[in-house]
């Protein structure tokens, strides 16, 4: 080709400088009528230029916007260049690079997943799932380090995957797979805008991470028709999809937090990998923190635990490595795990079980209650086999069989119950649900009152019925008497020397007879004794509630206790005197002015009496108002003062109610250290707060 005159190649050279290449092109045509050469691959070359120029911009303002959180340029600049990029690729697919971001919008569809082996097998983390859990890890990793330096990590709730460049690009994106073996995911992960697609150093290397989809994108996606169950769920859905547009449009994200071969590029911390992985583009999660000992590491994982709602994506746990990458080879692995780290998982809040069966159970006041017996599983923290049906309305709503893979949850303290049936695992062996006619202790039938769902046992002897009632007599709430497990209540019942509420108090009279009874001695059988003893001096409401009135619970006891004083008081009352008071309706105040015309349960309380036991409220300080008097409170955070039971008993002393929940009916939320969501929603709905200073001068006026 003959070479151009220098003016025109000046000229040319000034093309790049056009707002647009359809400009430029246009230009170099007008060229073409003005010279007798062929300048077809000069124009060729421009483009292509241009092209490289867009995709430098484009990968420099994602490595801005999603490694550095900084962005430089504008979205109206970012989707202008875009566009610009896109258009000429699509007039000249043949310049089109592999590592171009419009990959990003997807296209490609493959026929099918390929194996990928891993070079380095992508292992899995042993679980720990309390604080005793970690202590213990530390000490392991004391015997062979005496100093550990950790790193602890956000583990996000997405799924594990490996990212293969070479020369600083993307050739390969894999599923973990079995840890030896995935699947290839590289058309997929072109498409998550915060995995780069060509790195800030021409490299080559391998990193590993976890791609996730936010509460956002995933709240939008539902709403737009889909039915996932989580953003786990969604984002596996999502890179497992043949047709690379659908992983484009669900806008995945992606974090990096392993780097298996650090010592080929001179790193000696799992700090500095992650820090040199960021400088290379990856996307590190700036929540993640060097940590310098154990205790420094249980207040991360409380603060994480307690602040988890508030990120913008799940999590379900803290995963805590070694730091020093010299001290994690010489801790090794195990033929699964590494030594030198490990994952707290968050206690599940719902998990997947089988029921085996579903059996009856026998509550204090005769109501018969079906219960799935389950497959054992962890619920938050907590090894679950048992979950409440409520009752036959619930099970038969729900078509809850046996055999049945169901999801359960449990918030708190409360017993686990059913969520949901999993249908679509079910395999046609499944039995369907059967309430029974009569009670499984003592065969009496059951009889279902008018305008509930739960089927009653009315024999008054009914064995189970008592023991129930005695264990609620002495549990944390009513007299809490501490010893006194289900067992030994069923062991004592059995064997004649405890079959009603009075009973506990002449226990004393078998002290010999009970040191008998193998895996009792005269230290336990004394202990129990002093606690049986202590119960005499508990305030009315205690006693209120323990005796198992119907519909009578903690905070109906102590609103009885507080306004009859004594018990002699709530006998004397008519229905009226009852219902009148603020928050007991008419169902509380006929059940409890049932309960006290009974003449058997007069005797009981007689009985009570004659042991001594107190019937008076002892907690009034004031008769006066307070500023605590008729007000609901609801506590947050952590108290440095007390634990929330204390704090919960002087505020009620006081006059004041106590919920766990924020509402427009909440009059103050006291926040201690660390208050999470409850602060907020008191903020949003302008309720007073006080933080805990406050709350201890104000008691102190009284």
């Amino acid at each position: 080709m003959e070479i151009p005159p220098p003016t025109l190649m000046k000229r040319m050279q000034n093309v790049h400088n056009h707002k647009t290449i359809e400009n430029s092109i246009v230009f170099i045509n007008s060229l073409i009528k003005k010279t007798n050469i062929d300048i077809i691959n000069i124009g060729d070359n421009m483009i292509e230029q241009r092209i490289d120029e867009l995709i430098k911009l484009i990968d420099k303002a994602n490595y801005e916007y999603y490694t550095l959180d900084k962005p430089t340029i504008t979205d109206q600049e970012y989707d202008r260049y875009m566009q610009e990029l896109q258009t000429l690729e699509e007039k000249h697919p043949e310049l089109k690079r592999e590592d171009s971001p419009t990959s990003r919008v997807g296209g490609q569809v493959i026929d099918e997943f390929k194996k990928v082996t891993h070079e380095l097998p992508m292992l899995s983390l042993g679980n720990v799932f309390n604080e005793d859990d970690i202590m213990a890890f530390d000490e392991r990793i004391k015997k062979v380090i005496s100093t550990p330096e950790y790193v602890a990590e956000l583990k996000i709730d997405g799924l594990s995957v490996s990212l293969v460049y070479k020369n600083g690009k993307l050739v390969k994106a894999a599923t973990r797979g079995d840890g030896v073996t995935g699947e290839d995911i590289t058309h997929n992960a072109r498409t998550i805008k915060s995995i780069p697609l060509t790195l800030t150093k021409p490299i080559d290397i391998e990193v590993r991470g976890e791609i996730y989809m936010s509460k956002a994108s995933f709240n939008k996606l539902n709403e737009n028709g889909e039915n996932f169950a989580n953003p786990r769920n969604a984002a596996a859905g999502s890179v497992r999809q043949l047709d690379s547009k659908i992983a484009a449009s669900r806008n995945l994200d992606c974090f990096i937090y392993h780097l298996p071969d650090p010592e080929d590029y001179n790193i000696h911390t799992h700090n500095n990998a992650l820090k040199f992985m960021k400088e290379l583009g990856f996307v590190t999660n700036p929540n993640n923190k060097k940590i310098n000992d154990i205790k420094e590491l249980l207040t991360y994982i409380d603060y994480w635990t307690k602040e988890r709602p508030n990120l913008p994506y799940e999590i379900d746990g803290i995963v805590i490595k070694v730091n020093n990458l010299d001290d994690q080879q010489k801790l090794g692995f195990t033929a699964r795990n590494p030594k030198w780290a490990t994952a707290y998982k968050f206690p599940a809040e719902e998990v997947l079980t089988k029921v085996k069966n579903i059996i009856f159970t026998v509550g204090r006041t005769g109501q018969v209650t079906p219960s799935a017996d389950l497959e054992p599983v962890r619920v938050m923290g907590s090894i679950i086999s048992r979950a409440t049906l409520h009752n036959e309305d619930y099970v038969t709503t729900k078509d809850i069989r046996v055999g049945d893979i169901v999801s359960i949850k449990k918030a708190g303290d409360v017993i686990p119950e059913v969520v949901k049936v999993i249908e679509d695992r079910r395999d046609g062996s499944e039995k369907k649900f059967q309430m029974t006619k009569s009670c499984p202790i003592c065969h009496e039938p059951l009889t279902r009152k008018e305008e509930e769902a739960a089927y009653y046992c009315l024999n008054d002897h009914c064995p189970a019925k008592k023991q129930e009632k005695l264990i609620h007599y002495t549990s944390r709430h009513a007299m809490n008497i501490e010893g006194f497990g289900d067992r030994i209540i069923e062991d004592f019942y059995n064997l004649g020397y405890l079959k009603s509420y009075e009973d506990f108090y002449t226990l004393y009279q078998h002290k010999e007879e009970l040191q008998e009874l193998e895996g009792f001695g005269l230290k336990s059988i004394n202990n129990l004794l002093e606690e049986i003893e202590n119960s005499k001096n508990n305030s009315l409401e205690r006693l209120l509630f323990g005796l198992s009135i119907r519909h009578v619970g903690t905070k109906t006891a102590n609103i009885l206790a507080k306004n009859f004083k004594n018990i002699d008081n709530i006998i004397k009352a008519e229905f009226d005197d009852i219902s009148d008071i603020k928050d007991i309706g008419p169902i509380i105040a006929k059940s409890v002015n049932e309960y006290f015309q009974n003449e058997n349960n007069l005797k009981i309380i007689e009985k009570l009496k004659e042991h001594q036991v107190n019937m008076t409220y002892l907690k009034t300080i004031n008769t006066e108002e307070t500023e605590f008097t008729d007000k609901t409170f609801v506590l947050t955070g952590t108290l440095t003062r007390f634990t929330r039971e204390e704090a919960k008993e002087k505020i009620e002393m006081l006059g004041g109610i106590v919920t766990t929940s924020v509402s427009k009916k909440t009059d103050v939320v006291i926040a201690g250290t660390e208050a999470g969501s409850k602060l907020k929603k008191a903020k949003a709905l302008n309720i007073t707060v006080w933080k805990e200073e406050e709350f201890i001068n104000t008691l102190s006026k009284y």
